[in-house]
């Protein structure tokens, strides 16, 4: 690490820190006795603090963000000479990188046409609910207006996008939430519900949508929002045969299908998009984290044509367009880094180097499985992963969340950065989370899956 520019100053960031900033997911009470950590560097997929101390980040930034690594040159090449030519104008008009990377978006998804870029996932999926419920006005008298979302996911901080949360901690004290969203079951087979099948489960559970669109009524159902993997609320992986019938439910009721790749999108699975792995065709896909690995702020909202021409069909009717802006939507480092960062991603083989490094990642924690009677379940898809704590493999009844937390720190002391859920799912906040850089090398899995080795032994020995 070279902190020469900090060695004479350090102390009195760390106070304007402890003085001045609202960090994101913390109680500050324990910045009264100890310092809050400030991360001053990053190289690859190794961070180091504000003390010299280096870490293996297993969490790409600490929310899944960093896909193509710290210290990329070439990104912050990219962003510094665009922003020299031409840094903003709102997306009223046009820019140049703006056009660019939605054309290279585009040729990545196949069914998809066009871009509407934002500044955060969140306001992204807010973007998708306006336009549902524009549709709905525009087409069905308004009556069509209700957008179900799935129990565990999470969609993002907004009133509106939490008030499609299914993480009832993460909306708790913030309601009352927006009217017109509507849950449905997840599909998580290692919890499966009652009375839910073992063969068929897949299929059995999508169709427990199609129940929730019968109760609420096919006339007032326009959208159904979902992540491909859910993130946040477990990493939980599809079962067989479930996308195929949620496709089927769509089109039979004509619900709008909005997906959600925040945190799946731009390669984390092992695609370039998480739906791509089951042949679902979106009617929205929403990404942003991953879209320039952190460089500069962007997310999108991308639509198909039949979408986007709903908005234009009649150019006398002063209310017949998506009347919407978003200012940051405007600026034009976020396209600059995300071209060079799909660049990177591609000329690098980074999909493949995904995909081996995520069954090799699997593999390993299927083996502390055999080890460690406290794991209950491992799953995950390309180098996003999980594995679940529980008292009892039997009764499943999951690990209290602090030893879950204590895992995390022990990791933590070893200079290995994983996550686990938090402030997620009551009484289920039970999963450890591991998204490394899609950069990352057999070593550097093994020393992840090695770390949480040691913690385990150590917190349930």
């Amino acid at each position: 690490m070279d902190s020469t520019r900090y060695s004479n100053d350090i102390s009195e960031v760390v106070e304007a820190d402890r003085a001045h900033l609202w960090h994101h997911l913390i109680q500050h009470k324990q910045f009264e006795t100890n310092d809050p950590r400030i991360i001053v560097e990053g190289k690859g997929i190794r961070v180091w603090d504000a003390k010299g101390k280096e870490f293996l980040d297993a969490v790409s930034g600490g929310v899944w963000t960093v896909n193509v690594g710290y210290g990329r040159e070439t990104i912050a090449k990219a962003v510094y000479d665009q922003l020299i030519k031409m840094n903003y104008f709102a997306n009223s008009a046009g820019s140049i990188p703006g056009s660019i990377f939605a054309r290279q978006l585009i040729e990545k998804m196949p069914g998809m046409s066009r871009v509407y870029y934002t500044n955060s996932g969140s306001e992204a999926n807010e973007k998708a609910f306006k336009m549902i419920r524009q549709i709905a006005h525009k087409r069905y008298g308004g009556k069509k207006h209700k957008i179900l979302f799935r129990d565990r996911d999470y969609h993002g901080g907004t009133l509106a996008t939490m008030s499609a949360g299914g993480q009832d901690e993460r909306v708790m004290q913030y309601g009352p939430l927006a009217p017109g969203f509507v849950r449905v079951p997840h599909c998580m087979e290692y919890r499966r519900q009652d009375g839910a099948p073992v063969e068929n489960y897949g299929e059995w559970a999508a169709n427990q949508i199609e129940e929730v669109i019968l109760r609420e009524g096919p006339d007032t159902v326009g959208g159904l929002c979902l992540e491909p993997v859910t993130a946040g609320g477990g990493v939980i992986t599809p079962p067989e045969g479930y996308w195929e019938r949620v496709q089927e439910i769509c089109k039979k009721y004509d619900v709008l299908l909005h997906i959600d790749e925040v945190v799946c999108g731009v390669g984390r699975t092992g695609t370039w998009f998480g739906y791509q792995h089951y042949g679902i065709k979106p009617d929205f896909v929403t990404m942003a984290k991953g879209v320039a690995s952190g460089y500069a702020a962007i997310a999108c909202c991308v639509t198909t044509e039949a979408v986007f021409e709903m908005f234009k069909d009649d150019a006398a009717d002063p209310m017949n367009y998506f009347r919407d802006i978003s200012t940051f939507g405007g600026c034009t480092a976020g396209p600059a880094a995300a071209i060079e960062n799909m660049r990177i991603i591609e000329d690098e083989g980074l999909l493949a180097n995904t995909v081996k490094m995520g069954d090799r990642a699997l593999a390993n924690l299927q083996a502390l499985m055999e080890k460690h009677r406290v794991v209950g379940d491992v799953r995950g898809k390309g180098l996003f992963l999980g594995a679940e704590l529980v008292v009892d493999r039997k009764t499943r009844e999951a690990v209290d969340e602090k030893r879950v937390q204590a895992v995390v720190a022990d990791c933590m002391a070893q200079g290995v950065i994983i996550g686990a859920t938090n402030r997620s799912v009551p009484g289920l906040n039970n999963t450890l989370c591991l998204s490394p850089a899609l950069i990352a090398t057999p070593d550097d899995i093994d020393e992840i899956t090695g770390a949480i080795d040691k913690a385990l032994t150590r917190v349930f020995s």
